[in-house]
């Protein structure tokens, strides 16, 4: 009878394993590269090659960089997947389910910064030299960094893993968050914290920034920034509601719900969907930086562009054109 019941108990998990794994696989496999060559590419111009460095490049910087400590762990989710069992033990587990909740956590403050930034550029350009005080910029990144780092560490000591009972081993489930209920206070605090007051903030400064630019009090601001104002506005909304608003409703329903059994489904989309979030920024570095349009252009095209140059001057007999191109592509 135990082993009958051992077994129904796994059947689940397999289940989800066989549902999900193919999807979550080939998910996984075009999440990785792309998001690593869009923040690779980001940290890159922005550290590097910005000369003028402003308060929303320091923020950029912190999201290409958040998005690739949260890469690093992807490989480890696809070995999971293949292997439909979690080989690296209980401690990295709880560490992987830390940096779940972790990595949304920094990301909605550091959209909020971005939403405060445009803000102050638009609705009160006569405080535009805070726009350049660097420093401010970089100790809000650290203090928030911090804060969130204090606040999570404690997912790494509240709950024992069930299936440890079990043959089958199981790991970064959402539907784990249930047993975090042994701390609901934190819970909670964590989400009016890092979701709800960045969400209010956000929320706030798009509808006096949109009521301005309709108002038309922002005469003084340029049409192309204006133009590129409005597009940071709607990307960041729309990341914000794809990627971030519905993982968060399912940690709530998860909280206040007692039967989990139908927030499966729905937890496995709402992280993947989270994920997602580490490949739209490459649309939001994009209107932000020329230099990033630049440096992604040439990546992109430099291969093409230079078999054509090399055709050219192997027809005119010119090598100093391709030397050209090249001082051109640096």
């Amino acid at each position: 009878m135990e082993n009958g019941n051992q077994s129904q108990t796994t059947t689940p998990h397999i289940w989800q394993f066989q549902e999900y794994g193919i999807a979550a696989l080939i998910y996984y496999g075009i999440v990785l590269p792309v998001g690593l060559f869009v923040n690779i590419t980001a940290l890159w111009v922005f550290s590097c090659t910005t000369k003028k460095r402003t308060t929303v490049t320091v923020y950029m910087m912190n999201v290409a960089l958040l998005d690739l400590l949260f890469l690093l762990f992807v490989p480890f989710r696809i070995i999971y997947y293949v292997k439909q069992s979690w080989p690296f033990g209980d401690i990295f587990c709880r560490i992987m389910g830390a940096i779940t909740v972790f990595y949304p956590s920094v990301t909605l403050w550091l959209l909020a910064f971005i939403s405060a930034d445009r803000y102050m550029a638009i609705v009160q350009p006569k405080h535009i030299k805070e726009l350049k005080n660097i420093s401010k910029a970089m100790t809000a990144c650290f203090g928030i960094w911090i804060m969130t780092m204090v606040t999570t560490t404690p997912l790494l000591f509240l709950y024992e893993d069930p299936d440890k009972e079990l043959n089958f081993t199981t790991c970064f489930k959402l539907f784990d968050f249930v047993h975090f209920k042994q701390n609901s206070l934190l819970n909670y605090a964590r989400l009016i914290f890092f979701f709800l007051i960045p969400l209010l903030i956000m929320i706030g400064c798009y509808s006096i920034i949109i009521y301005s630019l309709i108002s038309g009090r922002t005469s003084r601001l340029k049409p192309k920034a204006k133009k590129k104002s409005i597009r940071i506005i709607v990307t960041l909304i729309v990341q914000v509601l794809v990627c971030f608003v519905p993982f968060h409703v399912c940690f709530l329903l998860i909280m206040i719900q007692e039967r989990q059994e139908y927030n499966i489904a729905w937890g496995k989309v709402c992280t993947f969907l989270m994920n997602l979030s580490t490949c739209l920024d490459v649309i939001l570095y994009y209107i932000v930086s020329k230099q990033f349009q630049a440096r992604v252009i040439s990546v992109i095209w430099y291969r093409n562009y230079l078999r054509s140059v090399r055709r050219k001057s192997i027809r005119s007999g010119s090598i100093h054109s391709l030397s050209n191109v090249n001082s051109e592509m640096m």
